[in-house]
């Protein structure tokens, strides 16, 4: 089953694709995703792949995971994401600590972004999450996107302390990608409930940096808009 996935992946490589990928996700040296490799594929080919080779054992994910080129990693962490929504308890369990077991192999943003959530996030919504304030509070920009961006599950479920708490420990950080994703995930809090947003960016909005903040308020009208930019 892992050959002919990998056939149809190599089938569907495009070269032009390919190296405009490269560039955008800052693969060049001493960008964050410094030598990553990419062979062209969409993310919605890979996610008719992923559907189709669904029950790929663990094994075949793992080879996937450990491999160097982009679309394989991002491929086998949706065929998790799809394994996930059908297994019962155990199952989930199982397939949890599989994703944990490889993190490592989430080291851009888009294998979290299309992922964290959808796994840890849904797993963690009734459990205790502290594995996600470790993730926070460590050195790994990875692992502390994956903290944030697993709290969108919570925030679906109008479940926002959580994704408040991390924010904090994270309103400090230097990576553009964390602001990036704490300001995203404070805007989701917006659109559901924008009066708990703004107590949050209250107490913050002077010390947050200019990206986390621009995109936390992306929704709000032009005054509003300008009472937070003008700290």
């Amino acid at each position: 089953m892992l050959t002919n996935l990998i056939q149809e992946l190599q089938s569907k490589a495009t070269l032009e694709k390919a190296k405009i990928y490269q560039k955008f996700f800052k693969t060049g040296k001493g960008e964050y995703g410094e030598g990553d490799i990419f062979i062209g594929l969409t993310v919605p080919e890979q996610r008719v792949l992923a559907k189709k080779y669904v029950d790929l054992e663990f094994i075949g994910v793992k080879k996937l995971l450990d491999n160097n080129v982009h679309e394989y990693r991002l491929t086998g962490l949706l065929i998790l994401v799809y394994k996930f929504e059908k297994a019962n308890q155990e199952e989930q369990k199982q397939i949890v600590n599989f994703y944990l077991r490889n993190i490592a192999s989430s080291n851009n943003w888009d294998l979290i972004d299309c992922i964290a959530d959808k796994i840890l996030g849904k797993y963690l919504i009734d459990k205790d999450k502290k594995i996600l304030y470790d993730f926070a509070k460590s050195d790994n920009l990875w692992k502390k996107r994956i903290a944030i961006i697993s709290t969108f599950e919570f925030i679906k479920n109008n479940q926002f302390e959580d994704t408040l708490k991390i924010s904090e420990i994270l309103l400090n950080d230097k990576h553009d990608l964390i602001h990036k994703a704490v300001g995203w995930m404070l805007r989701e809090i917006g659109k559901r409930y924008q009066k708990t947003e703004e107590e949050f960016l209250k107490k913050h909005y002077k010390k947050m940096p200019r990206t986390m903040l621009r995109y936390a308020i992306e929704r709000f009208d032009k005054d509003k808009k300008q009472f937070y930019l003008k700290k």
